[in-house]
């Protein structure tokens, strides 16, 4: 009788509890939440933009390789009035004369040499494009571990919850034998407040839990880029790489993303001083143009002779234009100046860089054989805590325990078991980190 009692009034605390999670939750694998990541994140797809930003400017045209041909075309009007005065001869006075002259040109401007410039250009614009490739795969890296880390965070507040779940158990059995005891006069009025209360502050933590785990499906919800209030269950569970080695230096500077940008930025760098020095070259440019000309102009004078003047050219014309840098008020000087230090801060930067991810990878390798050796400990006290409720909950029925030592083994049960939860999400995160710094977590959580 007694158990088909709890069991009823387990299952309305549930339905009571957990109204909207008991329904329309789809499951969401952590596979899927990658492959939803990958594709509708917001930062991946900003990155994306502008790695297409960097692939268009790395063009020859963009470098200044090839040549600029423009197309003109005009028609000119003038309306005037004109007298012509030769010594004693009387005035020749025409009013009204006008001129239409119509312009066809294509020109071409091209400069063949430039010092270099162009080809130093050329590289700089490819370097660039390379460095958006590289912005794109360390935030495709950052992306998914944060999503690894939302999507086991989920998973860690469910896990809370079912610990809880598994507390409030306990104390409805204690609310029920303390109310049988107290039906056949071996337990005092007191005693059932004390586990009704007891009761109630076990709900009262599940309500707060419930939230903790539905602000995590939110945050796993924004990261994926989709509606935050789509409803979802967690299928993985967090397993722990028990075997993971720490990534030599080495292999972490071929493969960091972040840390080849700023190589790349040194690189840049050092375009850019090359750049500066080649404006002390001179430049040569070819140029040309082929044109067509009419004008018309009525009337006119010719000498004694008034008439219509009507004149058409033809044609192309060519050169080539040497300029050589002679004097610029040190412009140069100090830009070469100004070049060499930002080259100097480059090297800098990438230094610093290569020691800040050294550090943290030292960090989270740390971390992470540290909680290896916590989560065995924390796995047999739980064993321990587990085996020491029941039989709390054993003698507690059989009424050799007092309410107080009940709840207490209760509570340590459930210490144990949130620790134990936290301890195996710390252990993943530092084996996350880990790998994102070593340039792994795509190749090995993207989608077959």
């Amino acid at each position: 009788m007694f158990s088909l009692n709890f069991t009823a009034v387990l299952l309305a605390l549930t339905a009571l509890l957990l109204p909207q999670q008991a329904f329309s939750q789809e499951p969401l694998t952590l596979q899927e939440a990658v492959r939803i990541g990958l594709e509708k994140n917001y930062d991946i797809r900003l990155a994306d933009k502008q790695e297409d930003i960097a692939r268009n400017n790395a063009t020859l045209g963009n470098a200044g390789f090839l040549p600029a041909v423009d197309g003109r075309l005009s028609r000119d009007f003038t309306n005037n009035n004109i007298r012509n005065q030769f010594e004693s001869n009387p005035p020749r006075e025409v009013d009204g004369s006008k001129t239409n002259v119509t312009n066809a040109s294509v020109l071409l401007n091209w400069t063949v040499f430039d010092g270099g410039r162009m080809f130093i250009a050329y590289n700089r614009l490819q370097a660039l494009e390379k460095s958006g490739q590289l912005f794109t795969k360390a935030t495709v890296e950052n992306t998914v571990a944060n999503i690894l880390d939302a999507y086991y965070e989920v998973v860690r507040q469910s896990r809370k919850i079912k610990a809880i779940e598994d507390a409030i158990a306990i104390s409805q059995q204690r609310v029920a034998i303390t109310q049988e005891q107290y039906n056949v006069g071996v337990s005092a009025k007191v005693e059932i407040l004390r586990a009704q209360v007891d009761f109630n502050a076990d709900r009262s933590e599940l309500l707060r839990q419930q939230e903790a785990l539905q602000n995590a499906k939110i945050n796993l919800n924004q990261l994926l880029g989709r509606d935050p209030n789509i409803n979802f269950t967690p299928v993985d569970s967090i397993v722990v790489d028990k075997q993971l080695q720490a990534t030599p230096e080495p292999a972490l500077l071929a493969s960091n993303p972040n840390l080849q940008r700023f190589q790349l930025e040194r690189d840049i760098a050092l375009y850019d001083l090359r750049a500066a020095r080649a404006q002390r070259l001179p430049v040569l440019g070819l140029t040309g143009s082929y044109g067509y000309n009419r004008s018309l102009q009525d009337p006119v004078i010719f000498g004694n002779t008034v008439g219509t003047n009507e004149s058409t050219r033809l044609g192309f014309n060519y050169g080539l234009v040497l300029s050589l840098p002679i004097f610029s008020g040190f412009e140069v000087r100090r830009q070469i100046q100004n070049s060499r230090i930002v080259v100097a801060s480059s090297t800098l930067a990438f230094e610093q860089e290569q020691n800040r991810l050294a550090s943290e990878l030292a960090r989270a390798f740390s971390q992470y054989q540290n909680r290896l050796r916590l989560l065995e400990l924390e796995e047999a006290n739980l064993t321990l805590a587990q085996q020491n409720a029941d039989v709390a909950l054993e003698r507690y029925r059989l009424g050799l325990l007092t309410a107080i030592e009940l709840r207490e083994a209760q509570r340590n049960q459930l210490v144990a078991e949130n620790r134990l939860i936290d301890i195996r999400y710390e252990a993943k995160a530092a084996e996350t980190e880990i790998k994102r710094l070593s340039n792994s977590l795509v190749l090995e959580n993207a989608a077959p």
